[in-house]
């Protein structure tokens, strides 16, 4: 069995969870929360991301808070010291640079400048950085999150001792266009019902006979 491309997986896992509907969130909105997000779980994020814009109401009072208040509210997030000042950091160059807090100017960029001007931001990380890119500034950019990595190793879209950097550039190479943003949606659901990362359900998966994954258990 060859192993599969990632546009026979996009067909197989569209075709049993539908084409997402895209999301879109302002990018300095989708920063925050992205940084928040790094290394905790999505209720840990949305409690910091609530109890954050609870206390600060508006960018500018986040900007010119002290680094502690910010660290207070982000702390269910974990590593609030760390994260505390790359959110603080972000909204002070934002409107150093812009004047205001708008990152809107990189939609007429190109991807990889784009890229760039996102990872130049401390704490911010090739996923970090692809998140904003696609979510809020509609860039062909494919975000790779812990299901992603475990589900496309498994499947075989990448090698088994691929870093997570490398995944980034193997996937995004790999998948037209047109199809990151989805594929991206799907093979996260697909994580979170199926591909497990212990346990995965390889019985009721409709992608087992594609899959490459060496321990997988077969009806």
């Amino acid at each position: 069995m060859g192993k599969p491309n990632a546009q026979e997986v996009h067909k197989f896992l569209a075709s049993a969870y539908g084409i997402p509907k895209k999301i879109h969130n302002g990018p300095v909105e989708t920063l925050i929360i992205t940084i928040l997000s790094q290394n905790t779980n999505d209720k840990n994020r949305d409690i910091a991301y609530s109890r954050f814009r609870k206390k600060f109401r508006t960018w500018e009072s986040a900007r010119i808070a002290p680094l502690s208040s910010i660290e207070r509210a982000i702390r269910p997030a974990g590593l609030s010291k760390s994260k505390s000042k790359s959110i603080k950091f972000a909204l002070k160059r934002i409107k150093k640079e812009r004047g205001a807090y708008s990152l809107a100017f990189l939609r007429k960029k190109p991807l990889e400048e784009a890229r760039g001007y996102l990872l130049s931001f401390p704490g911010v990380g090739l996923k970090t950085a692809a998140v904003v890119l696609s979510f809020s500034l509609g860039k062909p950019a494919f975000p790779v999150d812990t299901h992603i990595f475990r589900v496309s190793k498994r499947l075989g879209l990448i090698p088994e001792k691929t870093t997570v950097e490398k995944a980034h550039e193997l996937l995004e190479a790999a998948i037209p266009p047109e199809k990151r943003h989805s594929l991206h949606l799907l093979l996260i659901q697909h994580g979170r019902k199926i591909c497990h990362a212990r346990k995965p359900e390889c019985p009721a998966c409709f992608l087992r006979e594609i899959c490459a994954y060496k321990f997988k258990t077969r009806i």
